[in-house]
């Protein structure tokens, strides 16, 4: 047994002295930490981009009927197409839109004039919705884009990861006091 442990002892102090694959190790050590943030930053940065293409969806949409004065169903296909056209690269399956004309009547009863929407209900006529304070005064209007988008990552089949983005934009009608709908 004493012999065992002689042999042991020396082997160990031999490895002991040895540096030549040091760095090996330290690289095996290190090197899934290092692929996880590159990836890990990779994902953020679409991930933001992907929240300000959104962001830039919803006020072109709102801003596009807002400055109409009576705005049609083929016009309103023409705006849902171009803001599409702006998230590419991303896909647009998982987009979905919707403009709302909302009103505040004398009575300050906010409701929905028209709605029109693109893989997202319509909101009837006449329904009511919540807008935040100070949007609305009597007898004015504002027309409300909402946008979500489904966004899944980019490593998503490994950690199976979904993430909704949604933006909201109120506009004044800029040629009239409401824009007429479809």
């Amino acid at each position: 047994m004493g012999r065992l442990i002689q042999k042991i002892n020396r082997a160990a102090r031999h490895f002991m002295g040895e540096e030549s694959g040091v760095s090996a190790v330290e690289f095996a050590l290190i090197a899934p930490a290092m692929v996880a943030m590159l990836l890990g930053s990779i994902e953020v940065s679409l991930l933001l981009t992907a929240d300000r293409k959104v962001t830039q969806t919803t006020s072109a949409i709102a801003d596009l009927v807002a400055q109409d004065d009576v705005i049609t169903s083929d016009e309103m296909d023409d705006i849902f197409t171009a803001a599409a056209a702006i998230l590419q690269p991303y896909s647009t399956t998982p987009l979905h839109m919707r403009i709302t004309s909302v009103k505040m009547d004398a009575s300050n009863n906010i409701a929905v004039v028209w709605s029109e929407g693109l893989g997202m209900a319509a909101r009837a006529p006449g329904s009511s919705v919540t807008t935040p304070s100070g949007i609305l005064q009597p007898n004015t209007s504002v027309i409300m884009a909402e946008v979500t988008y489904d966004y899944d990552s980019l490593i998503g089949s490994a950690l199976n990861t979904h993430i909704e983005l949604d933006d909201i934009f109120y506009l004044r009608p800029r040629r009239g006091e409401e824009v007429v709908g479809p």
